[in-house]
């Protein structure tokens, strides 16, 4: 793994260029593959997880069906179901109004990002990697990480926060706590509208704010965003020579360039790594990183679980 540039992230240096009919399901018995992983998660010596939407979906996280239906019902309702299938599609709704933007937005935020306790998934993850030097690259914007444990100097966010607002044009680096707004708007919301004295204003520009989340060229990185890659890059650094499980949770390929991809180019380029995709249905591997790979589909929860009870196992036989 070659040593990475402290001074900015760049994407595009730790992408891979393995070949799509390099992929492959593997054909290994679950109760094996739970027997490998842990013993790789034992033997490592830092754990790096990259976490997409998908561990959250298996913590309980869903975004549609009767989650969706019992929170937004006056949404669908007004905007109507075709429009308005789940969560995230109505994230993507042209509210004609900054009023029924963050009258839907405010809502959003409170169901997913504060409401939730942690979860025992991320609970159980935690237990898992604890004692070992790790660190979370992810892409989910919910917060779970840092409800479950997790060091906040560890984690690096790289999609934004469902917690924070941002100027929509990005006009200054900087974003804002919007927890206290919410809840305001959450209380003041009549027919999906929030009042419009609600309605938040950028400080510095006068214009509209809007969710940070990254979705166009306006995503404010502000000063925590680059010190987390920066301790992101510092980590791979200081742990390339050491032996390491790449953990990767849920991440599909919307975008993959941020974990997905990475990650196998790093196990292919050095033999000290090894890959562990836990995924729903996406579990393909490339084929050329053999013994260094297992893509383990299925029930992420149950996964966890059995993985945490082997890893205690052969603990326990330690001593």
């Amino acid at each position: 793994m070659k040593q990475l540039q402290k001074s900015k992230l760049d994407w595009a240096t730790i992408l891979n260029t393995i070949p799509a009919n390099n992929y492959i399901f593997q054909n290994i018995p679950y109760k094996e593959q739970i027997k490998q992983a842990a013993k790789l998660l034992q033997e490592a010596e830092w754990i790096l997880i990259g976490a997409g939407a998908g561990i959250s979906t298996a913590a309980g996280l869903t975004y549609s069906g009767k989650r969706f239906t019992d929170n937004f019902s006056d949404f669908t309702e007004k905007y109507g179901i075709i429009y308005m299938k789940d969560m995230y599609t109505s994230g993507f709704y042209p509210f004609p109004t900054q009023e029924e933007k963050w009258g839907y937005w405010s809502k959003h935020s409170i169901i997913n990002r504060f409401l939730p306790p942690a979860l025992p998934l991320y609970k159980q993850l935690y237990e898992i990697i604890k004692e070992k030097e790790y660190f979370v690259l992810t892409t989910n914007v919910d917060h779970q990480f840092y409800k479950s444990d997790f060091q906040a100097e560890r984690i690096f966010a790289t999609q934004g926060d469902y917690g924070a607002i941002q100027c929509e044009k990005g006009c200054h680096p900087k974003i804002y706590d919007a927890k206290e707004l919410f809840y305001q708007m959450d209380n003041e919301r009549h027919n999906c509208r929030i009042p419009s004295y609600m309605v938040p204003k950028c400080p510095i520009c006068g214009g509209n704010m809007t969710m940070h989340l990254r979705c166009d060229e306006y995503f404010v990185e502000d000063e925590n965003w680059y010190k987390m890659a920066s301790s992101y890059v510092d980590f791979l650094n200081k742990m390339r020579e050491k032996k390491g499980v790449l953990l990767e949770l849920g991440v599909g390929f919307n975008t993959p360039t941020i974990i997905r991809f990475p990650f196998e180019k790093m196990v292919y380029e050095n033999n000290n790594l090894s890959l562990i995709r836990l995924n729903l249905n996406e579990t393909v591997v490339p084929e050329n990183l053999g013994n260094n790979a297992l893509g383990i589909g299925g029930d992420m929860s149950k996964t966890i679980s059995d993985l945490h009870q082997q890893i205690n196992s052969l603990n326990q036989a330690l001593y």
